[in-house]
């Protein structure tokens, strides 16, 4: 596949953490854990940085599903069921359906809803306001919007939650293994990439369900859906800690001091899963750290705000 080229200066504008609101869409396999429901409601709880312009469902398989197309739309149910939770009124053309399927080849896009949308979001922006992509699922519907249309590589910058920290002995993470040939178009094709590795750099996002009670569980119907969905994955609390990945692509954005991330080269996927360095490969940035206090206590603080600004609204205050 014979991309296009973009400039050096481009691209390092395009890396350069992003300052005051900015345009965004989400690429989200909602329903594969219970991070990504919190991470959906970050985005939508948080427009003085992000104007969520759409929302995409993503595909996933695993035992929640009974292959891609099933996990892509039980995702799709669950985006409607977070925004009811949230007041948001039901917009035509705001959420939509992604792939589904994985790429069959290299070359080969698997053409959705969701890929379409991205592909005329992003032809659409100005030159100088890219549009960003948080994608915190497998990278098909990303990469087949990319194949249809290669020139929007100069138009959007993805963060990506994908693989594990480049030293770590293999990158077989469930976001970037389901998908290997929709990973290599990530890092292949030269889209201005924020790569936020899971083991090793989201992994510190842990959070526990006597925090979740006392901070989530009484602000607000969406509120109580969030510590719902943690109370249920897993049958024993008891010294129980959970991850919550998917808040760090969000919060790059919301605030890049909470993920800090480095210029590196672009890595090379190996067909053992693996990371191999060549440095004569493009830049890419990568999440070498996250705040884990600084973005809890962001989310925490609107979902108390979002709380207390619905029982105004419902007294008539």
């Amino acid at each position: 596949m014979n991309y296009p080229v973009i400039s050096d200066s481009l691209r390092l504008s395009r890396l350069a953490p992003p300052t005051g609101q900015v345009r965004a869409v989400l690429d989200t396999d909602t329903f594969n854990e219970i991070d990504d429901q919190f991470a959906l409601v970050y985005a939508l709880l948080s427009p003085e940085r992000i104007k969520l312009d759409a929302i995409y469902a993503a595909p996933f398989w695993n035992d929640l599903s009974d292959g891609p197309k099933d996990g892509m739309e039980k995702s799709y149910e669950e985006i409607g069921r977070i925004l009811t939770r949230l007041g948001h009124k039901e917009e035509e053309g705001y959420v939509f359906r992604g792939s589904d399927s994985y790429l069959p080849g290299a070359a080969t896009p698997v053409d959705s809803p969701a890929a379409r949308d991205l592909v005329q979001k992003a032809l659409a922006a100005p030159d100088d306001e890219p549009l960003y992509v948080i994608a915190i699922g497998a990278i098909t519907n990303i990469a087949s919007a990319i194949l249809l249309e290669p020139s929007i590589i100069s138009k959007i910058v993805v963060i990506w939650l994908g693989g594990h920290q480049l030293s770590w002995r293999d990158t077989k993470e469930f976001n970037l293994a389901q998908d290997i040939h929709a990973s290599r178009v990530m890092f292949d094709s030269g889209v201005p990439l924020v790569l936020v590795p899971c083991h090793g750099v989201a992994s510190h996002l842990i959070t526990t369900l006597p925090e979740i009670k006392h901070f989530v569980q009484g602000q607000g119907e969406i509120g109580a859906f969030l510590a719902e969905r943690y109370e249920g994955c897993s049958d024993d609390h008891y010294g129980y800690s959970r991850v919550i990945w998917d808040l760090s692509a969000v919060a790059y954005l919301v605030d890049p001091s909470l993920v800090p991330a480095d210029l590196v080269h672009s890595p090379v996927l190996t067909d053992q899963v693996t990371w191999s360095v060549d440095s004569r490969r493009h830049l890419i940035r990568c999440a070498s750290a996250v705040h884990r206090d600084g973005i809890f206590k962001d989310l925490f603080r609107k979902l108390e705000h979002a709380a207390a600004e619905t029982k105004l609204q419902e007294t008539g205050a």
